[in-house]
């Protein structure tokens, strides 16, 4: 039998539970990808939800069929589009509710209400 107070157990449990709730949040994050292709198709980066550059791909003969400056501006037309898209996700998947039912915060609420 445990000597600890009921609503201590109750605030332990929620902290546990919030703990989880976040580390799935936080993997949610880190699988958002998007991969965004340039103008014409020939490049492909992938960026992940912080909007950094995790992958780049050239289909076969790119660097050959364009000029430097054009392959520039298809890298970074990708890029942008890519960058826009995971900001995309990631703020679609914090506008909805990421924390699904808030039942098991509430008992962390109810003994600060009792503090108080």
């Amino acid at each position: 039998m445990s000597d600890m107070h009921p609503d201590v157990q109750a605030a332990l449990d929620a902290a546990r539970d919030l703990r989880h709730r976040i580390a799935d949040l936080r993997e949610k994050i880190d699988a958002i990808r998007a991969r965004r292709p340039s103008p014409s198709g020939a490049v492909i980066p992938e960026i992940d939800a912080m909007g950094r550059l995790t992958d780049l791909y050239f289909t076969p003969g790119t660097t050959d069929r364009f000029e430097c400056d054009e392959l520039v501006s298809e890298i970074m037309s990708a890029i942008r589009d890519s960058t826009t898209d995971a900001a995309r996700q990631y703020e679609q998947l914090m506008d909805s509710d990421p924390w699904g039912d808030t039942e098991a915060v509430e008992p962390a609420a109810a003994v600060s209400e009792q503090a108080s």
